[in-house]
């Protein structure tokens, strides 16, 4: 055996089919060819391979040799990449994104997110999903300066011009501090520190947001900020899903102040308005308005 040549699909998908089903005749009937059509098919594929890839005890029962179990896994490689690629074009010429950017307001609940995102890679196999989770401003910046044809963004969504937005709920938030805060026991808000979340975009800059305090903390990440809250270092409002476990255990209090320093926080489908979403977007947006443990959908704010 010489070896050299470059195997053809179809030796690809032949010698797979005899692995898979144990015999040339069982990969001949599924493959719908002869037996004698799929022994030449991987003799052609041997001879170009320059290895022997079959132990050929009986002509029924053909064995992988060494050099054929190296090869498989990448032959397999090949099939598969081989399928995606089909899909790709399908995809396209349906009219599919071959990419969606995609950013997320860090409120939205994040098992919510995930299940959706999982929907969406069973439906939209073939569309490569970009991913960023933002806070506050950046994410209408990001959406509006074209790095993500759709966003889950809050509030600041409704009062910026060049954006539609659907809604599709809102979170809850309540104000919490560890059981060792001065505040579970009585004082002002005002006096104690809050922890502020915040964001790096000029649309938010200069402007508060269900501030009570003179003294704040400001900090872009709301893990940063729920792990400092837990510590006892301020208080501070938090979605109730990613407290709910703290407050069960009794690592966070929810305060429960004549102020009423929480509220709700509604959560709008955004994309720019001379940008059109295209199908795979359209169904995300839809899949993102079921958020589990929000407000029902069409609550009106007060």
């Amino acid at each position: 055996m010489q070896g050299g040549g470059t195997p053809s699909i179809e030796q690809i998908r032949t010698f797979l089919a005899v692995v898979e089903e144990g015999s040339f005749a069982a990969a001949g009937r599924r493959l719908r060819r002869a037996t004698s059509v799929v022994s030449y098919a991987i003799a052609n594929l041997e001879a170009q391979l320059g290895v022997a890839l079959f132990r050929r005890e009986g002509t029924r029962k053909p064995r992988l040799t060494a050099e054929g179990q190296a090869v498989l896994e990448e032959l397999r490689q090949v099939e598969r990449g081989l399928a995606s690629l089909s899909a790709r074009v399908s995809a396209l010429k349906q009219g599919l994104e071959p990419r969606l950017a995609v950013v997320v307001d860090v409120m939205y609940p994040s098992p919510a997110l995930a299940a959706a995102l999982q929907d969406f890679a069973q439906r939209f196999p073939s569309v490569a999903l970009a991913l960023r989770v933002e806070a506050l401003g950046a994410v209408a910046d990001l959406v509006l300066r074209g790095e993500a044809a759709l966003g889950v963004a809050g509030p600041l969504a409704a009062e910026l011009a060049g954006l539609e937005r659907e809604w599709l709920g809102a979170v809850e938030l309540i104000p919490v501090a560890s059981p060792a805060h001065r505040l579970v026991h009585g004082g002002a808000l005002g006096e104690e520190v809050q922890l502020v979340l915040t964001d790096r975009s000029a649309l938010s800059q200069g402007r508060d947001f269900s501030v009570f305090s003179a003294r704040t903390w400001r900090l872009g990440d709301l893990g940063a900020k729920h792990e400092l809250l837990r510590a006892g270092l301020g208080w501070g409002n938090m979605p109730r899903w990613m407290v709910a476990d703290d407050l069960a255990s009794g690592r966070l209090v929810e305060l429960r102040r004549p102020e009423r320093p929480g509220g709700t926080y509604p959560l709008y489908a955004v994309h720019r308005a001379d940008t059109p979403l295209g199908p795979a977007a359209r169904w995300l947006a839809g899949r993102l308005a079921r958020i589990e443990g929000s407000i029902a959908p069409g609550t009106v704010l007060a």
